[in-house]
């Protein structure tokens, strides 16, 4: 499995193409401050950060797969 520290720069460097590429799909993200939960107990282990790796791949994947013909 991968390092903990690779799949964050993984997400941000993904989410960074989203922005700047894609900002239409970005948008849907709603990805903010505000929608972060802030529960004490909240544990995010390299199982979650590789699946939501691999959602925003399949998000994007989509997406360009949805608009190639437009």
């Amino acid at each position: 499995m991968k390092d903990i520290h690779k799949l964050l720069r993984e997400i941000s460097q993904l989410s960074t193409t989203i922005e700047t590429n894609y900002p239409e799909l970005y948008r849907s993200l709603d990805e903010n401050p505000m929608t972060i939960p802030t529960n004490d107990h909240m544990h995010v282990d390299k199982k979650i950060m590789q699946e939501y790796l691999e959602s925003l791949k399949q998000l994007l994947s989509h997406h360009v797969e949805m608009h190639k013909n437009k």
